[in-house]
């Protein structure tokens, strides 16, 4: 299955003018996951090769992209009640732990196709009073909205390196 590659401008792009920036970026997740679904099924072999020490393999970077959508599943749901929020990850440490390299890949990939549908949901039904709300992510504050813009852009960039 043929897919082509999403480029990393086309939301803020297609969004320069929004005025609802979480329903549109739900609506982009919404498209990528149409586009990229298909072609994850058909990756091929080699998925659980390293590349080179200390790099993920492909269904550790799947893997990643399914630690992703949690964590910022929880960012998401929280930051609409709570006042601080506070949530990062070791993304190392979570792909290690988890062993993906000994999942089925379709397993994984519909796990990841369902996690972004929950996130896609929470995104389009996020209210417009806290979309400026901050999450603590390390160091740094980000707002709601910038979370969400920024969620694009990470997925596109590795889902594009599964699929290449």
């Amino acid at each position: 299955v043929a897919v082509q590659l999403v480029s990393q401008r086309v939301f803020s792009e297609a969004c320069s003018t929004c005025n609802d920036i979480m329903k549109a970026v739900a609506d982009q997740l919404d498209a990528i996951l149409h586009q990229y679904y298909e072609a994850l099924l058909h990756i091929g072999d080699g998925v659980t090769v390293q590349p080179a020490p200390g790099k993920w393999s492909k269904m550790e970077i799947m893997g990643h992209l399914i630690d992703s959508a949690q964590n910022n599943i929880q960012r998401f749901i929280r930051v609409q009640y709570e006042s601080e929020v506070g949530i990062s990850y070791n993304q190392d440490a979570w792909v290690k732990a988890q062993h993906y390299n000994q999942w089925p890949p379709d397993d994984l990939i519909q796990l990841w196709r369902l996690l972004n549908k929950q996130v896609s949901i929470i995104l389009k039904n996020f209210p417009e009073e806290r979309k400026n709300a901050r999450v603590a992510m390390g160091r740094e504050k980000w707002t709601a909205e910038a979370i969400a813009q920024d969620y694009i852009r990470h997925l596109i960039h590795h889902l594009n390196q599964i699929i290449s």
